[in-house]
């Protein structure tokens, strides 16, 4: 799938549908009236824009996702991963725990995820 760039208001407006999906568009208006002060123009046009880039449906009114919060975050990670470290994981988890250590009981769960992903 394409790379989705988003903005940071349309990333705050992409949780608050994922958390409330499905919802209707007038509930959006009305949500985004409460936590950003929007008018219904406003609400309308960013959800279009979500809707264009292909992370959101709205069918007879009722807003669903296309693609799960999850699925949307996964694919960030990997691009990000992709971009900065030359799609190198170790490189990236190096660079992260940096000047960090992790507890026995992380330790314990990464071994645990990655015994899983060999395994298939």
């Amino acid at each position: 799938m394409a790379e989705i760039q988003l903005g940071a208001i349309e990333s705050r407006y992409a949780d608050m549908i994922w958390e409330h999906e499905p919802v209707t568009s007038s509930e959006l208006v009305k949500l985004t009236a409460a936590a950003f002060n929007w008018k219904r123009t406003t609400a309308h046009n960013v959800l279009r824009r979500l809707i264009d880039k292909g992370l959101f449906q709205n069918k007879n009114g009722t807003v669903t996702s296309v693609i799960s919060r999850q699925q949307f975050y996964s694919m960030q990670s990997k691009q990000y991963v992709e971009t900065s470290f030359h799609g190198s994981l170790p490189a990236f988890l190096a660079a992260f725990m940096k000047d960090s250590s992790l507890t026995p009981q992380e330790a314990d769960e990464l071994h645990k995820f990655i015994d899983q992903v060999k395994e298939g």
